[in-house]
């Protein structure tokens, strides 16, 4: 899609000046995991910008901190990517890998000869580092949520039924990683949020919302490779069935949505520090919430920044 389908996030994007850094570390990691990153192929990997990705998504944290999210992220791609193949018509074959990987979360070794189980494990045991057992208890259940969709997602390609837009949510928000994806601006930045205001609806409403713009987005943005190879849980292909409408209409409801929604987001984020004197949140509590607030605002903010120059999702 073009730049003219972006949308409009009205706060700034930054970048971490440990870019180069994470770039380098990224590559060596890719090199050990190397038929994890043959998924995609050097030259078109590179087009990715994967590092970039982590420098405009997580601006503020440590050079190695960077290189951990970098490496999370190209896992997330390439893992995702393994089943545009036929593979990700087989829900039996898919389960399997996905269950595998789920063990890994609870104690598994992984098996020496799979690049994507010891490249996950990996990325486990560097994400676990140092967090507390609640932390940790709630990243494996998130992730295990991420992998248990992917079965699912197979067998709605297997079928070539498109799911209703409860469907889809309901399994878009599993494949989408987001919670991952924030649960590591605690890792990443050295902090935990407290349980009651991670839990507290303000909080819980505004990660929901920045978890499902991007999804949206990203959809729009997907589209055209999407549909030809069969996928259907994809927000523009509900929409043209529920509108009768042709494609550019359909992308044109959803950035519609997702902009509606980046107003809500705004709102919510106007919320916060009210819900925290309700808390009765001492300063430190309070900083360290709204600095996991401020790192989901430059979460979204970067990544779609990214999204309008990546070459991940060009067509030709």
């Amino acid at each position: 899609m073009s730049d003219d389908s972006s949308l409009d996030f009205p706060f700034p994007h930054r970048r971490s000046r440990h870019h180069a850094h994470a770039a380098a570390r990224h590559r060596s990691w890719l090199d050990r995991h190397r038929a994890l990153a043959d998924v995609a192929g050097t030259a078109a990997y590179g087009h990715w910008e994967v590092a970039e990705l982590a420098a405009l998504s997580h601006p503020t944290v440590g050079p190695d901190e960077l290189a951990l999210a970098a490496d999370m992220l190209g896992f997330f791609f390439l893992f995702d990517d393994q089943f545009d193949s036929e593979l990700g018509h087989r829900p039996t074959e898919v389960a399997r890998i996905c269950d595998r990987l789920t063990g890994i979360l609870h104690g598994a070794l992984p098996d020496g000869s799979s690049d994507v189980e010891r490249a996950f494990s990996d990325l486990w045991r560097r994400s676990t580092l140092g967090m507390p057992g609640r932390w940790r208890a709630r990243a494996a259940a998130n992730w295990e949520w991420y992998f248990a969709s992917h079965p699912a997602e197979a067998a709605g390609r297997r079928s070539g039924r498109i799911p209703d837009r409860e469907g889809y949510l309901t399994l878009r928000r599993g494949t989408a990683a987001m919670e991952t994806i924030f649960d590591m601006l605690e890792r990443l930045g050295g902090f935990t949020v407290p349980q009651s205001t991670f839990h507290h609806p303000v909080l819980r409403r505004l990660r929901q919302v920045a978890a499902d713009i991007p999804s949206f987005s990203n959809d729009v943005r997907s589209y055209p490779l999407e549909a030809p190879r069969g996928d259907v849980y994809n927000i523009v292909m509900i929409v043209q069935r529920e509108r009768a409408c042709p494609p550019e209409e359909a992308c044109a409801v959803v950035l519609a949505e997702a902009q509606l929604m980046i107003e809500d987001y705004a709102r919510l984020l106007a919320e916060l520090p009210c819900a925290f004197r309700e808390l009765e949140l001492d300063e430190e509590q309070r900083g360290t919430a709204q600095r996991y607030a401020d790192g989901i605002t430059a979460w979204l903010a970067g990544y779609l920044h990214w999204e309008r120059r990546t070459g991940r999702y060009r067509t030709g």
